[in-house]
């Protein structure tokens, strides 16, 4: 950035005054050595190269491998409604049964979807893989059904066959049939399997144990012992003599396989068939027992080419000539080979043993180490083409030895070794490789992002680079290739380590807190900074580390700005970080959503903002929001109105002391929250503590605030006159019926002693604590009432009543949570039922006397319901069920609560034949059927008859019933057509389908669009009644808009041609476009201007409405006719002044212009007349202009001519400013001499003739110095 200073004419006469003294001074002390030009004019520093940013490590060579995604299945299980543990229905999807579910949900893995069938039968989906799904199964069958148990009896010997090995066969009979098999133990004389689990679980586990032991009676096992060298001749070669005799007797045989060393033969299957099959064992094992044996010697590394791969040669052999080769196993040292068979034929085996020892060579190519890998090639390329030519030979690198080992049929080894060493040696000609030492803290900055560094160097030089691994912390690096590559890349790679140890680290101290917001949700806020500054590398700390430091790496003055740049983003968040709490009434919160999160997603943008609200579980109200303070407070404001709104919601200040806040308040806000809840959840906010504010805000619905207040002021009183406080204690389940319904009882307390009475919160460590807080009187009065009723409830009490057992199940169910309910609302009494089959309708109640007949006349309501209940039937298509459940059957559950009824849907019917019960099987026995399936003719159906999937049942008293039936009839979506015109059906639909989701959002229902295809007018609109009429209105509304707009877009269009000289354009455009730009507000039009390569020059187009469009064309006009009437003057003013005249950044001239209401037009660089000036304008403002430039020029012309004669005289001989080494100094020439007339000659001096050349170039005349002199002053006095 530079500097200009400013220079006045009198700041420039004492600067020369003081200039000329300072010279006179230092001329009298001696002449001083003067200071070389590099000293008194350093030159700027160059700037470094720096190296290319960097950002997280990426390793080069490292590519992500895609995982295979696992199978997933799905099985649907029934569970039978006698079978069922939870028969409870009355709380689908609640309770314990949903519990369960959930929990075999997390232990398997598995997902699990129930439904509830006609039969009032459990449905269970469970999708996942295989093993997590059977798991699953077998945990519903253990936890959701009734277990029952067998036995079943089978021969102790068969028990082993039902194990399996290991346990498999248990395991997976256990899985199939979801049942749990216990086997007794082999010291267990008994021979019964008990089986337990569900009635058709059992079955399927009987009948497949007895199928195992069936399977077991009808076979017998054999053992024959054989020695281990005669197993080839019965097993035959490639064990077709063993598969034949399989084949022919149909028994198994079981020969240890040669790797085994056991000798005993096991052949199993039917009696008849294993006899056999010993007999023909025997037979050929009598016929080979005397073959002939001859030994011999092989080496032990040829063993492996006689054995063959996986035993091939030998069966080959053996095929051949029926003689069986025996190798010493591996292991031994022994090279001796055994050929056993009849003598005529081991000539012949011997000669194949000896051929097939010989047939393979083992040799190797010496080569170093580090060249392997380019011997083997990008993906095995290189080798490719040799082993495709000889597929037999095998090529062997070993890791760190500097040869390769080949192994092959002797006829193509030679081949193979040839071309290996010509690949070896043209190498070893043309490749080099070189290590550099590097610390391992550069390594990933040399690989710099996704490898760019490093492939770039790769792909420069031609050479290999490998970096280690961070892990081994080692500081070699070894590059490999063309020597000359190799020097160049180890070299580039050095000077960036180099640079990059010469680079500065500085730590930043940033809260651990803000981290994750600097970094971003997935890194796209770090990432904008490093991309701004990508020299930088930016190191945050490991979350668990706790560290609050940030590190940054780089040029010194790039890491200095980022640092800037990120304690700005900082500062910036510490800003935004104020929070405050908003209580808004629960019923309020989906409100302030709205429909899809509009309202609040509104709110947050418009006031940048983040809004949290409590969870829907939460018994928190408070709305909290989080940014700068100012735009929470607005935020705040737009939540209270929206509350405001929507209810009766009335805000009162009251005026109590600050002294008395806290004991109005109470422990842990006990006081303020009792009268809060008496008062039907107002809110009530104190001011901060200490503030010394008295305001107290109540903010509710208006009668209950008022009540509040009344009670709030009350309290006030008391206690800055005569508040007395008591404690007693009760138990929590006595709290409940001490409360009463609604707060019935406690307010007949308070009502009669005029105390408060308040009641442990949830949170409360003293649960059994109850506070008592008024006069003296009031609160000895309110106690001693509390304590005979806690007395009276601890006189425990036993009654009976007599209840239907028809009615016993409802009261027991879903494992009683009727009986806790009543024992939670009437301090804790104890209600038993008689046991299931006692046939016995005694109930008996135990408790306080008080709460048992309490208790005993909600059983009594509860009875007579249960009597009066009724079962009805709503038909409505099955097309609608899951439009009246609503989300998660929200709408169905508001009805049942509301109506205090049953309702149940029917099973879902997807199509004709689907949704019927599958015909039984006929149960089957080893395969074959017991009996013949009897087709029954299909009762006759009746056409008027209702189906089955659209009939819901009801149950419950009839008047709820059909009070329900009404409601649910009242959710039935109906359909309504509204014509639109098809032209206008895209802009209904809106960008992305906006404008459509909007309305369905706005009016909860759905509009269905018509196919563009189809070209039709029609749109259809589906919701509920009470809806489609705000809906189908709300959509004309929108259609009338869209009309509006297109008669407006019509209207608005109209176009106006106006001709104007181009010449005039420039100032109709007006400075920055100043003038047209207001021509085209104030008019609201669009006033285009012709291109350069447009043909007509002179068409100036405007569009807009036409009597806008007529307005903007007559303004255009108008400037254009003063245009016309202006004129254009040419005057000569002297060039030397023209700098002057326009002043600083055209300072003076704008003046001018403005002051006489013309234009101004000075020559460019370079014009024909320089001292030619154009003035334009009217003819009177012309003419005054001119003179008031001509007058301008006149007093600059003297003043500059004032300044010369006085100022530059020569006063003295001061050499002036001198330095050494000047760039313009040639062999011994001096500075130029400033006192020198020759040099810088006076005004009017004559000058003399000379020959020598100067470093300022040739001399000029006088009058070239009069002018540089000139020009130099007027340029001081511009500034």
């Amino acid at each position: 950035m530079s500097s200009v200073a400013v220079l006045t004419q009198e700041s420039f006469n004492e600067h020369r005054s003081g200039l000329v003294a300072e010279q006179a001074g230092s001329s009298s002390a001696g002449d001083e050595e003067a200071p070389a030009y590099k000293d008194a004019f350093p030159p700027l520093p160059e700037k470094a190269a720096s190296p290319e940013g960097t950002q997280e490590p990426v390793n080069a060579w490292t590519s992500k491998i895609r995982p295979l995604k696992s199978s997933v299945i799905t099985q649907v299980f029934h569970v039978p409604l006698e079978e069922r543990k939870y028969k409870d229905i009355n709380q689908f999807g609640e309770g314990d049964q949903a519990k369960v579910c959930v929990d075999i949900m997390h232990k398997t893995g598995a997902h699990l979807e129930l439904s509830m069938a006609k039969d009032q039968g459990l449905s269970i989906m469970v999708s996942g893989k295989l093993d997590a799904v059977m798991k699953a199964r077998k945990e519903i069958v253990s936890r959701l059904q009734t277990q029952a148990s067998a036995t079943v009896a089978i021969p102790k010997e068969h028990h082993r066959f039902v194990i399996g090995k290991n346990g498999e066969k248990l395991q997976e009979l256990e899985l199939k049939t979801a049942t749990k098999i216990q086997i007794p133990r082999p010291d267990d004389p008994s021979n019964h399997i008990k089986i337990s689990g569900t009635k058709e679980g059992l079955e399927k586990a009987k009948h497949e144990i007895l199928l195992i032991s069936a399977e077991q009676d009808k076979r017998a096992v054999e053992r024959v012992n054989i020695d281990k060298v005669f197993h080839p001749f019965i097993t035959g070669a490639y064990n077709k003599l063993v598969a034949d005799m399989m084949q022919e007797t149909g028994a198994r045989i079981n020969v240890p396989p040669p790797s085994v060393n056991k000798t005993e033969i096991v052949i199993t299957g039917e009696k008849e068939q294993v006899a056999l099959a010993v007999a023909m064992i025997k037979k050929i094992y009598e016929g080979k027992k005397n073959a002939t044996t001859i030994a011999v010697e092989v080496k032990k590394s040829q063993h492996k080419y006689v054995i063959g791969p996986k035993g091939n040669t030998l069966q080959e052999i053996l095929e051949k000539t029926g003689v069986s080769v025996e190798i010493p196993p591996p292991d031994s040292n022994s090279e001796t080979v055994i050929l056993r068979g009849e003598p005529d034929r081991l000539g012949q085996a011997l000669t194949e043993v000896y051929a097939k020892a010989n047939s393979y060579t083992v040799s190797s190519v010496v080569a170093p180490s580090w060249l392997h890998r380019f011997i083997i090639g990008k993906k095995g390329q290189n080798l490719a083409k040799i082993t495709q030519q000889m597929p037999k030979v095998h090529i062997e690198f070993t890791e760190g030895e500097d040869k390769i080992t080949l192994e092959g049929p002797t006829k193509d080894m030679q081949m193979v070794q040839s071309q290996m060493e010509a690949i070896v040696t043209d190498l070893v000609s043309r490749m080099d490789y070189l290590e550099i030492s590097v610390d391992p803290r550069f390594h990933r900055h040399l690989i710099g992002k996704g490898g760019a560094n490093i492939n770039r160097i790769k792909d420069l030089h031609k050479v290999s680079v490998r970096i280690p691994p961070d892990n081994e912390k080692s500081h070699l690096i070894r590059i490999e290739g063309d020597p000359q590559g190799v020097q160049e890349a180890s070299k580039e790679l050095l000077e960036l380590a180099s640079r990059m140890e010469n680079e500065r680290t500085k730590d930043l101290i940033i809260e651990q807190r803000f981290h994750r917001a600097i970094i971003g949700q997935k890194g796209e806020k770090i990432k904008d900074v490093r991309d701004k500054f990508p020299e930088v590398i930016i190191n945050f700390p490991d979350p668990a580390a706790k560290s609050d430091i940030v590190q940054l790496r780089g040029p010194r003055n790039e890491v200095e700005k980022c640092s800037k740049f990120m304690a700005k983003m900082v500062a910036d968040m510490v800003e935004n970080g104020f929070f405050l709490s908003v209580p808004i009434f629960k019923q309020f919160h989906k409100n302030i959503i709205g429909k899809g999160g509009a309202n609040i997603k509104k709110i947050r943008e418009e006031t940048n903002t983040r809004i949290d609200l409590p969870a829907e579980n939460s018994n928190s109200e408070m709305i909290v929001i989080t940014g700068k303070k100012e735009n929470c407070e607005a935020a705040r404001i737009r939540i209270l109105s929206i509350q405001k709104e929507l209810a009766n919601i009335t805000e009162m200040e009251v005026s109590i002391p600050s002294k008395l806040h806290n004991s109005l308040i109470g422990s842990k806000g006990r006081f303020v929250r009792s009268i809060m809840e008496e008062c039907g959840g107002v809110h009530i906010h104190f001011p901060t503590e200490g503030s010394g504010i008295d305001t107290v805000t109540i903010r509710g619905p208006a009668e209950e605030v008022e009540k509040a207040k009344k009670q709030l002021l009350s309290l006030a009183q008391d206690k800055q006159t005569k508040s007395h406080t008591a404690e007693l204690k009760a138990k929590p389940e006595y709290h409940k019926f001490l409360i009463g319904k609604g707060g019935g009882n406690i307010r007949k307390v308070r009502d009669s002693t005029g105390a408060r009475i308040i009641f442990p919160a949830l949170d409360d460590e003293d649960q059994e604590l109850i506070t008592v807080v008024g006069t003296e009187e009031a609160v000895r009065e309110a106690q001693k009432e509390l304590e005979e009723l806690i007395k009276s409830l601890d006189n425990v009490v036993e009654d009976v009543m007599n209840v239907d057992p028809k009615h016993h199940r409802y009261f027991v169910a879903r494992r009683g949570q009727v009986l806790r309910d009543i024992a939670d609302e009437y301090g804790g009494v104890m209600v038993s039922f008689p046991r299931s089959g006692a046939n016995s309708d005694k109930v008996t109640l135990k408790g306080a006397k008080d709460c048992v007949e309490a208790a005993k006349k909600r059983m009594l309501e509860i009875i007579e319901d249960l009597d009066a209940q009724v079962t009805m039937e709503c038909v409505i298509p099955q097309k609608f069920h899951r439009s009246i459940m609503g989300p998660k059957g929200s709408r169905i559950q508001g009805i049942t609560r509301d109506h205090n009824v049953q309702i149940k849907f029917p099973e879902r019917v997807d199509g004709p034949g689907k949704g019927a019960p599958p015909a039984e099987a006929a149960v089957q026995e080893n395969g074959e059927a017991n009996g013949e399936m009897v087709e029954e003719p299909a009762a006759p159906v009746d056409p008027t008859a209702p189906k089955k999937c659209d009939v819901i049942v009801l149950s419950g008293r009839k008047e709820r019933c059909e009070a329900a039936v009404e409601a649910l009839k009242a959710l039935v979506p109906v359909t309504t057509e509204v014509e639109v015109p098809f032209e206008l059906h895209r802009y209904i639909i809106g960008q992305k389908g906006s404008g459509i989701r909007k309305m369905m959002d706005e009016f909860e229902v759905n509009i269905q669009v018509p196919a563009p295809e189809l070209q039709s007018d029609i749109i259809s609109i589906t919701g509920l009644a009470n809806h489609l009429d705000r809906a189908k209105e709300g959509l004309l509304e929108r259609v009338k808009e869209l009309t509006a707009e297109q008669e407006d877009r019509s209207l608005r269009s109209f176009k106006l041609t106006i001709t104007v000289d181009p010449k005039y354009h420039p100032k109709i455009i007006g400075r920055k476009g100043a003038i047209i730009t207001n021509i085209r507000t104030e008019h609201d039009v669009n006033i285009q201007f012709p291109d350069k390569n447009d043909d007509n020059q002179d068409q100036i187009t405007i569009t807009g409405y036409e009597h806008k469009a007529t307005a903007a064309r007559d303004a255009i006009q108008a400037i254009v006719d003063e245009l016309e009437e202006m004129i254009s003057e040419d005057i000569t003013l002297d060039a030397r002044v023209h700098a002057r005249i326009i002043g600083a950044r055209g300072k003076g001239i704008r003046k001018i212009m403005d002051e006489f209401k013309v234009d101004l037009r000075f020559p460019q660089p370079g014009a024909a007349d320089p001292n030619q000036v154009f003035v334009t304008g009217r003819p009177e403002l012309v003419d005054e202009a001119i003179d008031h430039l001509l007058n301008l020029e006149e007093e600059y012309v003297s003043t500059l001519v004032e300044v010369l004669q006085g100022e530059f005289t020569p006063k003295c001989s001061s050499k002036g400013f001198v330095v050494r080494e000047a760039p313009w100094q040639t062999g011994s020439e001096k500075a130029p001499d400033m006192s020198s007339s020759e040099d810088f000659p006076s005004f009017g001096a004559p000058v003399a003739a000379t020959n020598k050349a100067s470093p300022w170039g040739p001399k000029r005349r006088e009058l070239t110095y009069l002018w540089r002199h000139v020009n130099a002053c007027l340029s001081i006095f511009s500034f």
